[in-house]
């Protein structure tokens, strides 16, 4: 078997496989921009791979049936750059790397909490603007802001991500619940399951989406659902824009219904005029799509892939959690 890896991974964990594999390596940052399918296909060829490793390359139709591939790894939480449908016609086995951003996105949703709560912003402007004048009281009292500590923290979903912003959360302390109707029981006592979507909204002081994006997600906030928030919470979205409704969002910053909110992620990215228009608003802390971007990220998900695959090549009955289509594998293998 040979090997080709497109994703970031470092010399040690590249030695890790090397017994199960020949590797061949090609960092997409090195290129600066992702494969498309046909540029995949002929990565494939030119180096003679019959596997492959990735973050971003697209994964199509053409690709699997241009190429025998015994497996697809996706260092992704979702591995939304591969066609799984076809990936299952072919038997081919996707394995991907769940919760390798959890600590990037939890730490930076808290920091941004932080921020936002203690007016942070607003107050280093202040500051370089030279407003400050001696024996004033003007910066202790313009911005005086709020702890986190004691807030009420509703999680839309709680996974990975959910989970360790929430174990985090818990120290200040925060009182942590969530709706999440796939989990059959808490994780930890200290955690709350709500009934419903609309009871979180109404009871929490910071709001929290976490929901993966699918046909099933979208739109699934509606502005019934953020119009029931408390006027003075917060509302926060680090995982996709489009489980939102975009004009429900807009609507209950701009007539300031709430607080205000705290974005990562976006309608379209580049942002759209709408997009933009909540972005300059006052009252949102937004960043670029981030929440994700550690250093260490790369190591976590070399971390998650060389134990899935390690696992898979000395079984390959074995279940394997981080495999995403273990039936349809089970029926090429029969």
């Amino acid at each position: 078997m040979k090997i080709l890896i497109t994703a970031p991974y470092s010399v040690q964990a590249r030695e890790m496989l090397k017994p199960y594999a020949e590797i061949e390596y090609r960092d997409w940052k090195d290129k600066g921009t992702v494969s498309q399918p046909d540029e995949v296909i002929q990565l494939l060829k030119e180096t003679g791979a019959d596997a492959l490793i990735t973050e971003h390359d697209r994964v199509d139709d053409s690709v699997l049936k241009a190429v025998d591939l015994k497996f697809v790894g996706v260092c992704r939480g979702t591995p939304s750059n591969v066609d799984l449908e076809a990936a299952n016609r072919h038997g081919v086995p996707i394995f991907h790397t769940p919760a390798r951003n959890a600590q990037a996105v939890a730490e930076l949703v808290i920091g941004k909490l932080i921020v936002m709560l203690r007016n942070v912003q607003a107050a280093n402007a202040w500051l370089k603007s030279g407003q400050w004048t001696e024996g004033a009281y003007d910066s202790y009292l313009q911005f005086r802001g709020n702890e986190l500590a004691g807030k009420t923290v509703g999680m839309v979903g709680f996974g990975a991500v959910a989970q360790t912003t929430a174990r985090l959360l818990k120290v200040f302390p925060c009182p942590i619940q969530y709706y999440d109707p796939y989990l059959s029981e808490s994780p930890d006592s200290h955690f709350v399951a709500m009934n419903s979507i609309e009871e979180l909204m109404a009871t929490s002081d910071i709001v929290s989406i976490h929901l993966p994006a699918n046909k099933h997600t979208e739109g699934m906030i509606t502005l019934d659902m953020l119009a029931r928030m408390k006027k003075d919470a917060l509302f926060v979205n680090s995982s996709r824009a489009s489980v939102v409704d975009q004009n429900a969002l807009y609507t209950v910053l701009k007539e300031r219904k709430i607080a205000g909110a705290i974005l990562d992620v976006f309608y379209s990215e580049p942002p759209g005029e709408l997009d933009n228009e909540m972005i300059r608003m006052p009252h949102v802390l937004a960043t670029p799509h981030i929440a994700g971007a550690t250093h260490e990220v790369d190591n976590h998900h070399t971390d998650i892939m060389n134990r899935a695959l390690i696992q898979w090549f000395n079984d390959p009955a074995a279940r394997v959690k981080e495999l995403v289509n273990p039936q349809f594998v089970q029926q090429k293998q029969s």
